[in-house]
């Protein structure tokens, strides 16, 4: 490659970097994300450094979402963790947290290591961070014999923790025997490290109960060193002791206590370093040695400490700085100074940086054939390493995605498609961390979708802007265009402002900007568009505002506010006096178009604003009021009084005070009373609090007062006019700490865990700790147990916690507040109770009693109560439909959930669907969860009516007959006993004909009508049967066609719908129109009874033929109940009603009448309330035991095919009857039973035979043969049609009588006298068939069906095999020509190879064939 192509390379791809194509931005739209397919997210995981309890179960998080759902697998220590080998780990269901189970034999330790989850889906895996598993470790302090230290009095001293190395590390604290926390000073300190450092020791340090305490949190245990004891020899008594001991000739008395000045206890040396991480918190100390004690002081050597980030702990030995950056670097000095002199050391800090991310990469949606960027930068000290993984695996060794080029911290992706979605992980790390952040990239194909609501209605004010919504989504992004009106052209130019959201703004509104907007969106896949409706109103106006007024004092005003809006919005008229409501006062008087204020005072003057509002917009106007005094009256200047002064505070004692004051100037208006409020300089300085207050009268008062307050008050006077400014502040004073007067509120007990009690309280405030030192005793014991009390005392704080407690048992709880003076009054006792825990038992004798078909009645005994460890919350019903007992298969299981509050022992299941199997079990709930499971118990529901047919089809209109096919109701509930339709003719002027009803068997799905009318208009109504009765009813019409040839059509008898005679007797009819109907006002109709359920209501909607003013009523009960109806009355001729009030998961029945004529009513029709309480729980496809069975069902079609392959290539040729009896007819001859090897006929069954014999009685003869049932109708129609088509395939047949019989039939004059000639060829054969079918009935036998539903036009149904297909059982496995409607040459192109036989063998199989189609009775 030549430097010229290198350098168009590189500008090409800065191009395209600078050229950033914004990828699509899914809405946050429910709907829409729940169709949309998605590559997995990562939502929620454990941390990286997972520290767990070694004595609870571990959970290790993993939450994903995505669709379809993701599916989860674990990784420990870089390999495969197969959590199915391993008792003691399982999984969530649908999720991928992983419980260990530890509490059950499991040890913690065994499970130490790095676990990574992975979730995966057809889109693409991510994968969670390394989570590091580590038990906690609260190891027992090692054994040491401790020497008593012996210290001179002014010396320094260390005493030294050295706790345990527990994980996480322990928290330090000393304290004495009795459980007391040693007082720590600038003096005696404890150090970070544990230690406790006395700067210089003092006599009062004497103890033998130095302890030091190890406090593992994680563990909730705390371990204690050995007491240490201190023993401090002062001078004075060294000296009595030298006395005693030496001579007058020696040295007498010891050196008096000598000041020092300052060493370094810690750190040592004059230099030390830190290294801290970026975003950790800085800790630094110094404490040091010395007499008098050192101050220790802290500057950072060239710059300021941080503001606001700067903390002074422990006396100002340790510097706490939050948050430190690569900034905060530098050397950091600390400086220990007392009179005598001053020490330093220089700590020298460096800040690291674990990564931290500058641009995290994100989510990508992209269209086919676009481009887009996935960026993941980050930075750290030092600088991190990026690397970047597919799916969780490194993208080096990842599948080629040739749209798809790394340059380092970049993923460029070209011309993706859909196989490009994928989930990347980039990972940031260097030695002090690692950054893991998943990004999917997303390949979209989708048509536009506008979320925006139809026929939305925006209204705006006129010369305003409007803003009218087309939110969209679509892949590739949709382009947006604007129409005004249904049929207007696209909106253009500088009056409208396209924004890139699809909104259409029009900058100013006019009034011919109303009218209806439409959006469309358009893509490569398809345009979608959406209606929006825009008003534009007038603007609210006040055509006459207030003006301004002057009035004497006790005159009357009156200010106006006409206004004028537009006439669609309602206005609202407030006044306001200077910007706040007016006056209480029965002066003021609010008109509709004004404001009178009666007796005006000097208090009235001031600005009253007029504000109209209205849903769209708001105006107002403001005028202001002079009150001028009545001459010739002087003016007299009314005034707040002016502040008191010279407070002075006398009598002062504990808990009382005696402020006096000299009141200020009145200002004509007498003063009413004096307000004293106090300021708190100790706790709460700067902040006034009203005291008390006292008449105008008095100018002293005695004050109650809080110990412990540091008390400044000031005095502020009030008048008529209004309050004086404050007074001075009086001199503080600072009463005298005492014990607390009382006790924390709002003392509870509740459990956070089995083996907890949670004691809470509200603190006391600042000034009612009544003295320093504030700390609260808890004490608690069992409830109901001879047990003493158990206290402990602690700090300022809130919340203690119990461990060891039993679960769920009542305590007796008290809080005491005490400070360094003493305690408070003792405090009351509340009950409190430690942890629940989930339920132990199952509740038992779970009975169900079934009431109807969608509704089921559960009861349970109640568990024992000890056994429910918590506050019993209720129990849940879980139920799920196990199978349809009218055998159709369903694809998942959904359970529901209803939940009973309480103690209930029973409860209602609505929903359930009649004729079907269900389980059900039963859990008692506390506050904690659920407890197990009872036994699954069976129930199965009764039969009920069923829906409509799914469909109604008519097909193949000729002059006289129609085919109708139909489907079987989507929801049969219960076994199908037969359809029923009825029929009847319309003429033009839609006048009903005569109806005529039949009777179908349940196993047909088609009917073929003969001899109807020529171009008449025929309307069906088809419904569906079972044992319980009819269901709902689809109606169809059609017309058969016009006899364009001019054969007239056989007489049609009075009052008849349609011809009973079959077959015409002349080749010339007289065709007479049928005698229709008008639908008279006597006998009205109402049909097509819907109905739209909610919880408790029910829409109810129907259709109404016959004479207009019909009063109608509602008549309602219970589905199956044996109850009266209940009857609603419906006002006016309306077409609707909205029954109230009902039971929620019922199922009602509801019927239509109407009033003043007996017995008119609609039919029944049932509905269902929606349930209570029901949700939906376990997907089923997800459930091993489905999947299981799934692949047997799989392996069983399997086992079929190869039997099916097998026997086919074993029979080799199928044999054939080899002769023929020579004088009988080939057309019409029956079959001999053959091997079984040739499409396996079967013999009809019994219940075949019996009906063709009763038909044979009851005619008496072949000729009279039964042609006007319908059944017998359709057979023969089928098999003439059969014949002709035979007639007209071309195959070679030219040898047979067969084809020579039917081309010379083709030649006559009439269809329908060959329609005769063949009807003697089908006597003849039902003559010789019938033997045969006699003969061999007992050996096979087919199903009612197998005879009566084939139809015309189809080559086979269900159950009935074509004349050359393979046996049932192969063909049904190997998809057989059974369900195709074709024609016979399909068939014929769809047998084996018979050229190898025989002339005579293929003769003969032809002629069975041809026997099949004119006799097809004789096949099963």
């Amino acid at each position: 490659m030549t430097k010229k192509s290198i350098s168009a390379s590189k500008a090409s791809l800065v191009l395209f970097l600078c050229q950033m194509i914004s990828a699509l931005d899914v809405p946050l739209d429910s709907k829409l994300l729940e169709e949309l397919s998605q590559p997995p997210t990562i939502t929620q995981q454990s941390p990286k450094d997972y520290i767990v309890d070694p004595r609870e179960n571990i959970v290790i998080q993993c939450e994903a979402k995505g669709k379809p759902p993701p599916s989860f697998s674990w990784t420990r220590n870089g390999t495969h963790f197969d959590i199915d080998k391993d008792a003691q780990v399982t999984m969530k269901p649908n999720s991928g947290t992983l419980v260990i189970n530890i509490m059950n034999g499991g040890k913690a330790e065994a499970y130490e290591g790095v676990y990574q989850c992975t979730a995966r889906n057809e889109r693409g895996a991510a994968i969670s961070n390394n989570i590091v598993i580590r038990p906690s470790r609260s190891p027992l302090w090692t054994k040491e014999k401790l020497e008593p230290n012996q210290v001179r009095e002014g010396d320094s001293l260390v005493l030294h923790c050295r706790p345990p190395v527990g994980l996480p590390p322990p928290i330090i604290f000393w304290m004495d025997n009795a459980f007391q926390r040693l007082p720590q000073s600038e003096r005696v300190s404890q150090g970070l490290n544990g230690d406790l450092y006395f700067s210089n020791v003092q006599p009062e340090d004497t103890r033998e109960d130095y302890i030091c305490y190890a406090r593992f949190n994680h563990t909730q245990t705390i371990q204690q060193k050995q007491p240490i004891s201190v023993k401090v020899f002062s001078m004075d008594s060294l000296n009595d002791t030298i006395a005693a001991n030496l001579s007058d000739t020696d040295i007498y008395g010891a050196k008096p206590v000598t000041e020092r000045q300052p060493i370094l206890l810690t750190p040592t040396g004059s230099t030390s370093t830190k290294v801290e991480l970026r975003g950790n918190v800085l800790l630094l100390e110094c404490i040091a040695a010395g007499l008098p004690t050192p101050v220790i002081r802290w500057i950072k050597e060239g710059g300021e400490l941080p503001a606001n980030r700067t903390f002074f702990e422990n006396f100002k030995k340790t510097l706490k700085i939050i948050d430190v950056s690569e900034a905060d670097s530098g050397n950091y000095k600390c400086i220990a100074r007392n009179i005598l002199g001053s020490a330093h050391h220089v700590i020298s800090v460096t800040v690291k940086a674990a990564p931290y991310w500058i641009t995290a990469p994100r989510n990508l949606v992209l269209s086919p054939g676009e481009d887009g960027t996935l960026i993941c930068r980050a930075n750290g000290n030092p600088k991190p390493n990026i690397s970047w993984l597919a799916n969780g695996v490194p993208i080096a060794i990842a599948p080629e995605d040739p749209s798809r080029k790394v340059d380092g911290d970049t993923i460029i992706f070209s011309h993706v498609q859909e196989r490009s979605s994928a989930v990347y992980q980039c990972n940031a790390s260097n030695e002090y961390g690692y950054l893991l952040a998943n990004a999917f990239v997303n390949v979209l194909a989708e048509p536009p979708r506008i979320l925006t609501p139809a026929n939305k209605l925006y209204q705006v004010i006129a010369d305003s802007p409007a803003l009218l919504d087309c939110a969209y989504f679509g892949s590739p992004k949709p382009e947006i265009e604007w129409f005004k009106g249904v049929k207007g052209s696209i909106l253009r130019g500088d009056e409208y402002v396209f924004h890139d959201n699809g909104t259409l703004e029009i900058p100013v509104a006019q009034k011919d900007s109303t009218g209806t907007y439409t959006c469309v969106a358009r893509n490569e896949l398809g345009k979608i568009q959406n209606e929006v409706r825009l008003e534009v109103k007038d603007p609210t106006m006040i055509i006459k505002q207030p003006e301004y007024k002057v009035i004497q004092r006790y005159g009357q005003v009156s200010f106006e506010c006409i206004i004028k809006h537009d006439f669609t919005l309602l206005p609202t008229v407030i006044w306001l006096k200077d910007n706040d409501e007016l006056p209480d006062d029965e002066r003021f008087l609010v008109g509709k178009d004004n404001l009178t204020i009666m007796n005006v005072t000097d208090k009235d003057d001031g600005t009253y604003t007029c504000i109209v509002n209205t849903t769209l917009d708001s105006v107002s106007a403001s005028a202001v009021l002079t009150v001028v005094a009545a001459p010739p009256t002087p003016a007299i200047i009314y005034a707040r009084p002016n502040p008191p002064f010279d407070l002075e505070l006398t009598g002062q004692l504990e808990r009382s005070v005696e402020l006096s004051w000299i009141p200020g100037d009145e200002n004509n208006s007498p003063i009413t009373n004096f307000v004293i409020e106090y300021e708190d300089g100790l706790h709460e300085p700067g902040v006034w609090h009203y005291q008390t207050e006292v008449p105008g009268t008095q100018t002293t008062v005695q004050l109650k007062l809080s110990p412990y307050v540091n008390y400044s008050f000031r005095v502020i006077a009030v008048n008529e006019i209004g309050r004086s400014q404050p007074s001075e502040p009086s001199e503080q004073y600072l009463t005298k700490s005492a014990n607390p007067d009382e006790n924390p509120s709002n003392v509870q007990g509740i459990g956070s865990e089995p083996d907890n009690l949670v004691i809470t309280w509200e603190s006391l405030k600042g000034f009612q700790s009544n003295g320093p030192g504030l700390q609260y005793k808890v004490s608690w014991r069992q409830k109901d147990v001879d047990d003493e009390w158990t206290s402990v005392i602690v700090a300022n704080v809130s919340k203690y916690i119990v461990s060891g407690t039993p679960t769920f048992v009542p305590y007796e709880i008290k809080v005491q507040a005490l400070n360094d003076l003493g305690y408070a009054p003792e405090p009351s006792e509340v009950i409190g109770h430690s942890g629940e825990d989930l339920p132990m038992v199952a509740p038992g004798n779970v009975q169900v009693h079934v009431i109807n078909s969608t509704l089921a009645k559960v009861h349970w005994d109640p568990v024992p109560v000890k056994t429910v460890r918590g506050h019993l919350q209720g129990y849940k019903v879980y139920y799920w439909k196990v199978q349809s007992l009218s055998r159709r298969s369903r694809r998942h299981v959904e359970k529901k959930i209803l939940t009973f509050r309480g103690n209930k022992t029973f409860g209602m299941l609505p929903g359930l669907e009649p004729f079907s199997s269900y389980k059900l079990n039963v859990r008692v709930v506390n506050g904690k969860g659920e407890g197990p499971a009872s036994p699954d118990k069976v129930f199965k529901t009764p039969e009920g009516v069923p829906s409509s047919p799914s469909f109604l089809k008519i097909t193949n209109p000729t002059l006289d007959s129609l085919t109708l096919e139909w489907g079987s109701p989507t929801h049969p509930n219960g076994v199908l006993t037969s359809y029923i339709l009825k029929f009847q003719p319309i003429n033009n002027t839609h006048e009903l004909g005569p109806l005529v009803e039949i009777r179908i068997p349940a196993n047909e799905s088609s009917l073929i009508l003969k001899n109807l009318n020529y171009s008449t208009r025929y309307k069906f109504y088809f419904n569906a049967q079972t044992s319980v009765g009819s269901g709902s009813q689809i109606t169809e019409e059609a017309v058969t066609i016009m006899d364009e040839a001019g054969i007239l059509r056989p007489a049609v008898g009075a009052g008849k719908g349609y011809s009973e005679t079959l077959f015409a007797t002349s080749p010339v009819m007289h065709t007479v129109r049928p005698t229709f109907y008008k639908v008279q006002p006597l006998y009205p109709r109402i049909r097509n009874v819907t109905t739209a359920a909610a919880e408790t209501y029910a829409n109810i909607s129907w259709e109404y033929e016959g004479p207009d003013h019909a009063n109608f009523y509602v008549e309602y009960g219970v589905a199956g109940s044996k109850e009266d109806w209940k009857k609603e009355i419906v006002n006016g001729s309306r077409s609707f009603f909205v029954l109230k009030g009902l039971t929620p998961g019922t199922a009602y029945k509801v019927r239509v009448g109407a009033e003043g004529l007996s017995g008119f009513r609609s039919s029944e029709d049932v509905f269902e309330t929606g349930p209570a309480m029901a949700s939906r729980q376990v997907d089923i496809a997800t459930q091993g035991w489905f999947i299981g069975l799934m692949c047997a069902v799989a392996l069983l079609i399997l086992i079929l095919l190869i039997v099916c392959f097998i026997r086919r290539n074993k029979g080799g040729k199928y044999p054939v009857k080899e002769k023929e009896d020579a004088h009988a007819d080939p057309e019409i001859q029956p079959m001999k039973e053959d091997d079984g090897t040739f499409g396996e006929y079967r013999s009809m069954s019994a219940w075949t035979g019996k009906k063709l014999d009763k038909e044979k009685k009851r005619k008496g003869s072949c000729a009279n043969s039964p042609e006007a049932d319908p059944v017998f109708t359709k057979a023969k129609s089928v098999r003439s049609d059969r014949s002709n088509f035979f007639r007209r395939s071309g195959d070679q047949y030219s040898s047979t009588r067969s084809e020579t019989s039917y081309r010379r039939k083709a030649r006559q004059s009439s269809e329908l006298t060959r329609v005769s000639s063949v009807s003697a060829s089908l006597c003849r054969e039902e003559k010789r068939s019938d033997e045969w079918k006699y003969r061999h009935g007992s050996r096979h036998h087919t199903s009612e069906h197998q005879i009566m539903g084939s139809e015309e036009g189809s080559d086979s149904q269900a159950g009935q095999p074509s004349p050359f297909q393979q046996p049932p059982s192969c063909n049904s496995v190997r998809g057989s020509l059974a369900r195709q409607h074709s024609s016979l040459q399909h068939w014929f192109s769809q047998t084996p190879d018979y050229s190898s036989d025989s002339e005579d063998a293929q003769s003969s199989c032809h002629r069975k064939a041809a026997s099949y189609l004119v006799n097809p009775w004789s096949r099963s």
